[in-house]
């Protein structure tokens, strides 16, 4: 029984690593399916006149202008825009790597933060951001509920 308990976990990892692998031949031959090139897309609720309101991009993207690809178009269903946007050299595979996106190094990273934040200010006028200092003192939570929100900044997931 205890063998049968171990076999689980490393099922699932060979499992996740063929998937992987798979869609990695999969989207080998084309240039948009590399992890670098890929549009990050967000829908945003407003019209797609409001998005690019005289043809200027929201301040997030502004700020990488230089650096990167936007498209809008109307999202599925008449529930906004489509705002798109990636980085205009593809991104090196280290780069990419889950250490690198660990440390804050993903260029890709800077891409996803100004999507969020451009839709915030679309949707809301504002960008909301947690209070800071949390608490009045730092406890051993504290500390790693701010860690994980500083990794996840760039993710935009926990």
């Amino acid at each position: 029984m205890k063998r049968a308990l171990w076999m689980i976990p490393v099922a699932a990892v060979g499992v996740a690593a063929a998937r992987k692998a798979g869609a990695a031949a999969h989207g080998a031959g084309t240039g948009d399916d590399r992890a670098g090139d890929r549009w990050l897309t967000v829908t945003v609720n407003r019209p797609e006149e409001d998005v690019r309101r005289d043809g200027k991009l929201p301040e997030p993207l502004e700020r990488l202008a230089d650096r990167i690809d936007v498209r809008t178009r109307p999202a599925p269903g008449d529930r906004g825009t489509e705002l798109a946007a990636r980085l205009r050299e593809p991104t090196p595979p280290a780069a990419t790597s889950v250490p690198a996106r660990l440390a804050g190094q993903d260029p890709r990273q800077d891409v996803r933060r100004a999507l969020r934040e451009a839709k915030a200010l679309l949707e809301a006028g504002e960008i909301m951001l947690p209070d800071s200092p949390p608490t009045t003192r730092p406890t051993p939570g504290g500390r790693l509920v701010g860690l994980i929100g500083r990794r996840s900044g760039g993710e935009g997931v926990l």
